[in-house]
């Protein structure tokens, strides 16, 4: 049987992948924090709830490298870096204000009791 060319050729390349390109994704070094410091338009009080929805964006990323998602965490990061780069674009674009949508999400993040139990 000869062996499979395809096979043989993501080994070859994997070898010579140096280690950091398998690395766990870089929430650190994306610098989200350091990026909203520096964004005078979201130091204002109006903009509160985009610095908790990047701040939230960043913390999903930090769960999803925990769980071995590295992929997944780079396109939370990749998402928080657009909407960082354009802060006035981003604050137009979350400004939904649908009452009975928000009443739906408050409800949706309550934690809910076990199956069987009663609060």
């Amino acid at each position: 049987m000869r062996p499979c060319l395809p096979a043989l050729l993501c080994l070859s390349l994997g070898s010579l992948m140096p280690h950091a390109a398998w690395a766990a994704c870089d929430v650190q070094g994306a610098k989200i924090e350091e990026q909203i410091a520096a964004k005078p338009e979201l130091q204002k009080d109006a903009n509160a709830q985009t610095v908790r929805d990047l701040r939230t964006l960043r913390d999903a990323a930090i769960v999803l490298e925990t769980y071995k998602y590295p992929g997944e965490c780079e396109v939370l990061l990749g998402i928080a870096r657009s909407l960082l780069s354009d802060p006035v674009k981003t604050i137009e674009q979350g400004g939904d204000t649908d009452e009975d949508k928000a009443e739906t999400l408050i409800e949706a993040r309550k934690p809910k009791a076990p199956a069987g139990k009663a609060d």
